[in-house]
């Protein structure tokens, strides 16, 4: 975690330096799209991963990553640290996990807006605001302990005033004549949030869409995938998302040998980014007419037999 950490920050310097010292021509263009990943997608699994505490052996190295994490992917820290806990005892079961990205109906107007995060920001800029004058809404205040309440008004009004500084910069350099720069603060902080969120959304929608809701088993509600090595350092392995979840302590480094010792016991892992989206994108288009369907794969032979939760919505089994 170290290691990929450092990296992680040397990147984001040396990108930002090549989109400065080339701005105006063409050749920042690359520098930028790549640090949007960088900043805008590489930190949603970096606030995954130090949420839970398994990044790293040390605490506050955790704690300081998660909150340079959540603050560059415009989540309260605090709220996120708990609906996240949420997510993991209630996993896509409906009115309790808070984190579920298929809500139905399904809008897919909005799931495509998604991979360019401008809806996705704001709304994020609305509830930390909405945070900051010291207000959590009952969906909040129920999964948030009560001793927690104030750190969360606290953690929105810094990233709020982090924010205003980056703003009041750059209408300052508009007044003073430098408006052909004054766009930089704003594509160094904040900004990739919007142009740099797609990796981050094209592989977290395939975490659950499409599988089932409201069981307990974690075979049925969420998808193990291969995908190439940048962007599992991008997405820090939680493309082995079934292991994740049946394991969530093990570190993110440890879940491919993890996978290796229980796969046997798992449905086969797609194979691909590709091959995930077109399972998925297969049963969405079902559910958008049948919210009940759930894509189910067979386990193998040797495996122990599903236990699903009471009112399970899947169906008869589906072949993958």
């Amino acid at each position: 975690a170290v290691r990929d950490t450092v990296i992680w920050a040397v990147l984001h310097l040396i990108l930002a330096a090549g989109g400065i010292y080339f701005w105006g021509t063409w050749l920042s263009l690359p520098f930028w799209i790549a640090y949007g990943v960088i900043y805008g997608s590489a930190c949603d699994s970096r606030w995954h991963e130090c949420g839970h505490g398994t990044a790293f052996r040390t605490r506050w190295m955790n704690d300081v990553v998660y909150h340079v994490a959540s603050f560059q992917i415009m989540r309260n820290p605090v709220n996120w640290r708990w609906s996240h806990a949420r997510h993991h005892t209630d996993t896509i079961i409906v009115g309790r996990d808070p984190e579920i990205a298929w809500m139905h109906p399904i809008n897919l107007v909005l799931k495509a807006l998604a991979f360019v995060g401008i809806v996705d920001t704001w709304i994020s800029l609305k509830v930390l605001t909405r945070n900051a004058v010291g207000n959590l809404s009952p969906e909040e205040q129920d999964y948030i302990p009560e001793t927690e309440w104030p750190r969360a008004i606290y953690w929105a009004r810094i990233h709020l005033a982090i924010y205003g500084a980056v703003l009041v910069l750059t209408l300052g350099m508009l007044s003073a004549g430098m408006a052909w720069k004054s766009s930089i603060p704003i594509l160094l902080v904040g900004g990739p949030r919007v142009y740099g969120c797609w990796h981050f959304v094209m592989t977290g929608l395939l975490q659950h869409g499409g599988l089932a809701e409201n069981v307990v088993d974690h075979r049925l509600n969420s998808r193990t995938l291969y995908m190439n090595p940048i962007s599992r350092w991008i997405y820090w392995n939680m493309n082995y998302h079934v292991e994740h979840h049946m394991f969530p302590m093990v570190p993110y480094y440890a879940l491919p040998a993890l996978h290796e010792q229980i796969k046997r016991d798992l449905p086969p892992a797609n194979t691909s980014i590709w091959d995930a989206y077109r399972e998925m994108v297969g049963a969405v288009m079902k559910q958008r007419n049948n919210p009940g369907y759930a894509f189910r794969k067979d386990l193998p032979a040797t495996a122990r037999p599903y236990r699903e939760a009471l009112h399970s919505t899947v169906p008869e089994r589906e072949h993958g």
